[in-house]
């Protein structure tokens, strides 16, 4: 939290905030997308929520055109695949990335950032992959996956992800995160990063 404070272009009170909540529509309850929602309106942010199934890309720039920041919430990692490429939302918040916008990824919606979602079967193979390919392109903001929640036990699992895997992997607890500016890429939260 103490990073995106920093990160924010503006004083809270003055954020825009696309709350993107489609990942955990599959899932109730979702305590941590209401948590995260009050914990931002609690810092004074004007928080949207907005699902992007059924919506059209027209759309999308319409209700993306005075926020500062899309929060793409986690859930469902090929749910939310499947509807943000379905609605145009990709393409959207690319071009918004570019010219500025702050894109905050947690748990599936950082998956999402990366070039594809396959990290995201790792732990869970048999997962309903909603009609798309295992490795189906992601947003691709950054050249590699992101791996969440990882505990210590998941180690071997996540070797054999890894070796699988054409990408570079980054592996983060509860208690981390990677600022993404530019090409320099930071590492944030507490304790050491976990790599193989």
């Amino acid at each position: 939290m103490d990073t995106f404070l920093k990160v924010l272009p503006k004083d809270p009170k003055d954020v825009h905030l696309a709350h993107i909540i489609t990942a955990s529509n599959e899932q109730n309850p979702h305590p941590w997308r209401d948590d995260d929602a009050n914990a931002l309106a609690d810092m004074g942010i004007q928080v949207t929520e907005v699902d992007v199934k059924g919506k059209t890309k027209t759309e999308l720039q319409e209700l993306f055109k005075n926020m500062d920041v899309i929060y793409v919430q986690g859930g469902d990692p090929y749910y939310l695949l499947k509807y943000t490429k379905e609605s145009g939302f990709m393409e959207v918040v690319k071009e918004l990335v570019t010219k500025g916008m702050l894109y905050v990824g947690v748990s599936a919606g950082s998956y999402l950032a990366g070039p594809t979602m396959e990290q995201g079967l790792w732990r869970k193979p048999d997962r309903d992959r909603h009609g798309m390919k295992i490795d189906e392109p992601a947003i691709g903001l950054v050249p590699f996956l992101t791996v969440v929640h990882y505990v210590d036990s998941e180690k071997e699992i996540m070797k054999q992800g890894i070796a699988k895997s054409k990408y570079p992997v980054r592996i983060l607890t509860d208690t981390q995160g990677l600022l993404v500016q530019d090409d320099e890429v930071t590492f944030v939260g507490t304790g050491e990063e976990v790599k193989f």
